[in-house]
């Protein structure tokens, strides 16, 4: 079985946390194409516009409302989907906003997960558990090499910092309640997605989109930070992989790092001078840096020679391919065309680029 066919998810009861964000829709849109019994859960799509309520996946898919923090809720979705597959991808994402509010990241990112791993151990019939975190979980020393997975975890912000928690919550119901069980666990830390359809607020991607939509420069704060970009197919289908994977055969459980390659580690500069020429339009870039900003990491990159020792697993979109595939989403969302089928047409191109 190639390491992207989908034909293992037919049939399959799949429960999605966090399924209205930007990567939730992208997977949940995955997984309904794929003939997956799919359940959501998670708060109302954070931004208007959302991906969300423009990918199509009404009637394809079982979407409860509902707070991760919330036990008695969530427990009672996730026994009404009785899944055999768990992707929590339900979090509180932005690093400033985990300044402003530290106490509800810490919340929704640590007891969030700990309600759900609850959830599973209750059920005793989950067989394949994915808690999808974040590159930030790593005590970041500034490093010009990649951060392997036996790093430090010791995120410095309340985001970042929570996400390291997660990993521990993780780490520890595996060795107290599912070692040696027929339930697989296993966390994946990813770098920044971009693509078509993200909305958020403190991101540097739809703040390009933003501004281009209303022929405005684009303000960046912080053109020198180097982070791990990628398409946001690029980490799914990982995730797919992953969990696959250790549903087949508990020994490739595990913590795993899911990047790009070396090359499209990126300053924010760089990322965006990209942006503005795929673009076009005279869409140019403006350098206003903040005084006394909250601290946010200068230089991360992460090792990824786990997964792909593992499992074979390659990133294939460089970060021009990403940026291009980002700007033709967002072309067709502009002119009002077909937006499922767009995303439907991304994720075959990615698919077919495997083969």
């Amino acid at each position: 079985m190639k390491q992207t066919e989908l034909d293992f998810y037919k049939g399959k009861r799949v429960f999605v946390t966090g399924h209205t964000g930007f990567k939730g829709a992208w997977l949940c849109r995955i997984l309904t194409g794929a003939g997956a019994v799919v359940t959501g859960y998670s708060l109302p799509a954070p931004t208007e516009p959302n991906l969300s309520g423009l990918s199509g996946l009404e009637g394809k898919m079982t979407s409860v409302i509902g707070d991760i923090r919330d036990r008695e809720k969530l427990q009672a979705a996730f026994q009404a989907a009785d899944p055999e597959v768990v992707l929590h991808l339900a979090a509180q994402p932005i690093v400033r906003d985990s300044y402003k509010d530290p106490a509800y990241t810490y919340e929704t990112n640590v007891m969030g997960t700990v309600n759900l791993l609850e959830c599973i151990r209750l059920s005793g019939r989950v067989r394949s558990f994915l808690n999808v975190t974040t590159d930030k979980v790593y005590q970041n020393n500034e490093w010009v090499w990649g951060y392997r997975e036996e790093e430090p975890l010791d995120g410095f912000d309340p985001y970042s910092n929570s996400k390291s928690c997660s990993e521990l919550v993780t780490h520890s119901y595996q060795s107290s309640f599912f070692q040696g069980s027929a339930t697989a666990v296993s966390t994946a830390r990813a770098g920044n997605v971009i693509g078509g359809g993200d909305f958020a607020n403190d991101r540097i991607v739809p703040d390009c989109v933003r501004a281009a939509q209303a022929g405005k420069a684009i303000v960046v704060r912080n053109p020198h930070s180097t982070r791990p970009y990628q398409h946001v197919l690029e980490p799914l289908f990982a995730y797919l992989l992953i969990a696959r994977r250790q549903y087949e055969d508990g020994a490739f459980a595990g913590w795993y790092n899911v990047g790009p390659d070396e090359c499209d580690c990126v300053t924010t500069g760089e990322l965006v001078d990209l942006f503005c020429r795929t673009w076009g339009d005279g869409l140019r870039w403006e350098n206003r840096a903040e005084k006394n900003a909250p601290h946010e990491a200068n230089f991360l990159k992460l090792d990824c020679s786990k997964l792909k020792a593992a499992s074979g697993w390659r990133p294939r979109w460089h970060i021009g391919e990403a940026i291009e595939k980002t700007v033709e989403w967002t072309r067709v969302w502009l002119s009002g065309g077909d937006v499922p089928a767009e995303m439907d047409r991304q994720i075959a191109v990615y698919r077919e680029e495997y083969r």
